[in-house]
């Protein structure tokens, strides 16, 4: 296992007792026994076979059409590398995300991530398993790893998804820092250019007219800063007294892991889906 990955659980592991240890990792306020089955299984699927394979095939496809482009860039130096994975992998993963919640048909892939009432390290990789399949920033970042930029994808992961398991967890790193005056303006700094737990939470957030929830924004992943850039940031320093979507109609286990091999729940109320089909849109 590469030490990098090894990395990654670990920060993963560290928030995860510190969940066990304040605030009940494993009996979240208003989970459900899906919850945890929609959670062990699409972070199986990702860590284990959808993001490897991504990365074969990525290589694969492109010793095919542009064979001449392997290990192509493997002297450029660190900043442009690290360029190149911000924009092409990055930016990209946020362009993803707010298709996601822009086109109701694509949403039906994402809404497993957003169906939890409670944030939490358990909802890092929560997502249909398509959706997945379908992110162009995993297929992206296996291009540039087939062009020689492994050396830099080790070190830039390591820093995406501690941000990424930080900002989703419910032992916000943040709050305590926002107590601190003289440290306000190095967070002001930090929330733009970041995901944070009080950004990131506020995406999360359930209910439209909760001061602190931005469900229609707030879709950075490493960089906030894309949300900044192109006009979905809202920062409160607060945190939304709820967590979900509201008047989301009910879904089904199939439906959360692999819409559409498993439709839509035929027996929520139709005027409910054209509701939430509205909200997204």
């Amino acid at each position: 296992m590469p030490t990098s990955t090894i990395a990654v659980l670990g920060i993963f592991l560290g928030f995860a007792v510190l969940e066990l240890w304040r605030t009940k990792l494993f009996a979240k306020g208003g989970q459900t026994r899906d919850d945890g089955i929609v959670e062990g299984i699409s972070m199986t699927m990702l860590l284990a076979v959808t993001q490897p394979g991504i990365v074969f095939l990525s290589a694969a496809i492109m010793s095919v059409v542009a064979p001449s482009l392997e290990g192509a860039l493997s002297d450029i130096n660190i900043f442009a590398a690290t360029a190149l994975f911000l924009v092409l992998e990055d930016m990209t993963q946020y362009w993803w995300h707010r298709a996601s919640h822009t086109f109701p048909w694509l949403y039906n892939l994402h809404r497993a991530h957003h169906n939890a009432k409670y944030m939490s390290v358990r909802l890092v990789y929560r997502n249909n398993i398509i959706y997945y399949m379908l992110m162009p920033g995993l297929w992206t970042a296996g291009a540039l790893l087939y062009m020689g930029l492994g050396w830099v994808y080790a070190g830039y992961l390591l820093v995406k998804m501690a941000v990424i398991i930080g900002a989703h967890s419910d032992v916000a790193w943040d709050k305590p820092l926002y107590q601190i005056k003289w440290l306000s303006p190095v967070m002001w700094v930090v929330e733009r250019t970041i995901s944070t737990p009080s950004t990131h939470h506020a995406h999360h957030g359930r209910h439209a007219d909760d001061p602190a929830v931005n469900y229609k924004g707030n879709y950075g992943n490493l960089l906030f800063f894309w949300d900044v850039l192109f006009g979905t940031a809202k920062i409160t320093r607060s945190y939304p007294e709820s967590y979900g979507v509201e008047n989301l109609a009910p879904a089904t286990l199939g439906q959360q892991l692999l819409w559409p091999i498993f439709p839509e729940n035929k027996e929520a109320d139709p005027g409910v889906r054209k509701k939430v089909a509205a909200k997204v849109t």
